[in-house]
C-alpha cells in the first residue's frame, strides 16, 4: 500500500539525501584521518616491518660470525698455550732443578 501524501514523499527524499550526505561526510573524515595518520608516521621516521626483519637477519648473521671468530681465537690461544707448555716441559726435563738430589734419610751433621 503506497501513500500519495506529498509531505511523506518529500520527507523520504530528504532522509535519503541526508543519509547519502552523512555517508559521504564519513568517507571524507576517514580519508582526512588516514592522511593525517600517514603524515604523523612519516614525521616520526618509523621503520617498516620488512626493513626491521632484514636488519634482524643481518644482526643474527653477524653474531654467528663473531661467535665463530671468538671460538677460533680461543682454540688458537689454547693450542699456543699447549705448545708453550710442552716446549717448557721439554726444556725443564733436560735440566735438573736445584743443587742436587735430596737423600731419603737425614744424616746427622757433626
Amino acid at each position: 500500500m503506497q501513500s500519495q501524501n506529498p509531505f511523506l514523499d518529500e520527507l523520504a527524499k530528504m532522509t535519503t539525501s541526508a543519509m547519502s550526505l552523512a555517508q559521504a561526510a564519513g568517507e571524507e573524515a576517514k580519508t582526512a584521518f588516514r592522511s593525517q595518520a600517514d603524515r604523523f608516521v612519516a614525521d616520526m621516521d618509523l621503520v617498516r616491518r620488512d626493513e626491521l626483519e632484514a636488519l634482524k637477519a643481518e644482526i643474527a648473521d653477524l653474531k654467528a660470525q663473531v661467535t665463530a671468530a671468538l671460538k677460533e681465537r680461543s682454540v688458537s690461544a689454547t693450542q699456543d698455550a699447549l705448545k708453550e707448555r710442552s716446549v717448557s716441559t721439554a726444556d725443564t726435563s733436560a735440566k735438573p732443578k736445584g743443587k742436587g738430589v735430596k737423600p731419603d734419610v737425614d744424616l746427622p751433621v757433626d
